[in-house]
């Protein structure tokens, strides 16, 4: 190769050594003069001598050796990285987690990521079905799912249909729902900090670290407030829990079921949650509460929710036996 190594010959070498994705990202950081210097001098390469490019390599070791890295707008260099890797909002997302910003915590968009579902519906329930769309896929998909069952049901089919179709997300529609979240928080709540976390929170914390945590924090909490402690264990266990007893847990909490019980119970559940339970019975068991739940005619809530609480305390009982197992169990013991 008969060029002089002059600095812009040895960048050009450099972003050739380069693959193809990791050149292209390299290059969208430059300046149109420096694209059209750096363009010219890669078309005029030709065959490069091994030689050239050791002597490229070992330029830039001793380059870098002597200037080290500036930490200036380090963040919008990683940005940069991350939106090429991840694209926009999930990159956004990304370096709100890892950016040590303490301005982060007041954006209206990262407080309602903390906020209950049961609070978040009613702030978007009556906007446009893109926007919460918008908002839902910025979510954890447990709050999502959540925030989805409280929407109207006209809204919801909508809602998942654009979630499923949303492409790129603009920044100016990401400005938006932050000015949407702000106003609708501060009518709904003004100045005053919201309700965060409560039994409720840290029931659904406990439930999904296992039973060796849950045995030892309920403990403690039993001795520290027992009152307290009482409350948490109710949101522990709810009747929804049951729905996600694994075949042999639901086996055994229905054997310990009376059938008045459990046809009380299933008749304030919906369709879908009642299968849980048909799943785990015979076919002709099934359809036979299926006939006495139809049978039953109207009865009180209070009554459902009375049947209900019953199933909730022997699957409590049982638990505590060591016969079922709620949550997750990952750091338990095998023997």
């Amino acid at each position: 190769m008969g060029l002089e190594i002059d600095p812009a010959t040895r960048a050009a070498v450099m972003v050739m050594l380069l693959d193809e994705q990791q050149a292209t990202r390299l290059l969208g950081q430059l300046e149109p003069e420096e694209l059209r210097t750096l363009g010219e001098r890669m078309c005029a390469l030709g065959d490069i001598d091994p030689t050239v490019i050791s002597s490229t390599v070992a330029d830039f070791m001793e380059l870098s050796e002597h200037t080290g890295m500036s930490v200036s707008d380090r963040t919008r260099q990683v940005q940069s990285l991350m939106t090429g890797a991840l694209g926009e909002m999930k990159a956004e997302n990304l370096m709100r987690s890892i950016v040590p910003d303490s301005s982060r915590l007041s954006s209206s968009l990262e407080l309602a990521k903390w906020l209950d579902p049961e609070v978040i519906a009613p702030l978007i329930e009556d906007e446009h079905p893109q926007l919460i769309a918008v908002l839902m896929v910025q979510l954890d998909p447990q709050v999502a799912a959540r925030v989805l069952h409280r929407l109207p049901d006209a809204m919801q089919t909508e809602v998942v249909h654009r979630i499923a179709t949303l492409d790129a997300v603009s920044s100016e529609a990401i400005a938006m729902l932050e000015e949407l979240l702000s106003r609708k928080i501060t009518a709904a709540h003004g100045a005053m900090p919201l309700t965060l976390g409560g039994p409720a929170n840290a029931a659904e914390i406990i439930n999904k670290s296992g039973s060796v945590v849950e045995k030892q924090v309920m403990s403690q909490l039993n001795k520290i407030d027992r009152s307290l402690a009482k409350r948490i264990e109710g949101e522990m266990f709810r009747f929804e829990h049951l729905l996600v007893l694994d075949g042999q847990s639901m086996g055994a909490l229905l054997r310990e079921v009376d059938s008045e019980t459990l046809v009380d119970a299933l008749k304030g559940a919906a369709e879908p949650d009642r299968e849980a339970f048909f799943a785990a019975m015979s076919s002709r068991a099934a359809d036979g509460v299926r006939d006495e739940i139809d049978a039953r005619g109207r009865i009180k809530m209070a009554e459902v929710e009375a049947a209900q609480k019953a199933m909730v305390d022997i699957a409590r009982r049982l638990a505590a036996d060591g016969v079922i197992a709620f949550g997750n169990s990952g750091d338990d013991e095998y023997v």
